[in-house]
């Protein structure tokens, strides 16, 4: 049974978070850096949102084991997957026809967007499955370089805001919002869902 939790907070966590990921890119307010240069590569390349989700964190896993000379991790192809679908699910089916035009609208959607995807963060980090390569890249560029934790985050959160630029993506004050308050919001919710992760195994048992 703690098996099949650890497997519903991940489905349930990634359903959330691609929820607040795709408020965030509807709002019109910009939408985090890497978010960002998805939908730049939809809009200038081709496929959906969704597809480039995938295709990236594929390019990740391959520059993350490179960098730090070890096999790729395969495992999270699987999050990468069901990440993407959900992205596309809330942009092509759930969002298709919403219009956010007026500023306080496009505000009350990015705060619910920002609120959902730390959220959704902080029950699917729960099952302690394969890292995103996002964070795998962070780890990364910390063994690779030796930097420490922030540094190599706003490395790589660089790194993906100046290809978001290169792609036209929707770079704006939501970007930096985004960049800046999703690791203390995660704090804030993180310890409600471990709670409630642990009462459920224990009551399994």
């Amino acid at each position: 049974m703690a098996l099949f939790y650890r497997i519903l907070f991940f489905l349930v966590g990634q359903f959330i978070l691609s929820l607040g990921i795709s408020l965030t890119i509807e709002s019109g307010l910009g939408s985090g850096a890497w978010d960002a240069l998805n939908v730049g590569l939809s809009e200038t390349v081709g496929l959906t949102t969704g597809t480039w989700v995938v295709l990236v964190g594929v390019i990740l896993i391959i520059t993350n084991a490179l960098m730090v000379k070890r096999r790729p991790d395969i495992g999270a192809i699987i999050t990468l997957f069901i990440t993407g679908v959900f992205i596309d699910f809330w942009l092509l089916q759930v969002f298709d026809q919403l219009s956010v035009t007026d500023l306080i609208h496009q505000l009350l959607v990015f705060s619910g967007g920002l609120l959902t995807i730390s959220i959704g963060l902080a029950i699917y980090i729960q099952a302690k499955f394969s890292l995103s390569p996002i964070d795998s890249l962070m780890m990364a560029i910390r063994e690779r370089f030796g930097l420490n934790l922030m540094a190599a985050k706003t490395a790589g959160e660089v790194i993906a805001l100046i290809l978001a630029l290169m792609f036209n993506g929707p770079i704006g004050i939501g970007t930096i919002i985004v960049t800046f308050a999703i690791g203390p919001l995660i704090q804030v919710f993180f310890p409600h869902f471990e709670s409630l992760l642990n009462k459920l195994k224990a009551n399994a048992r």
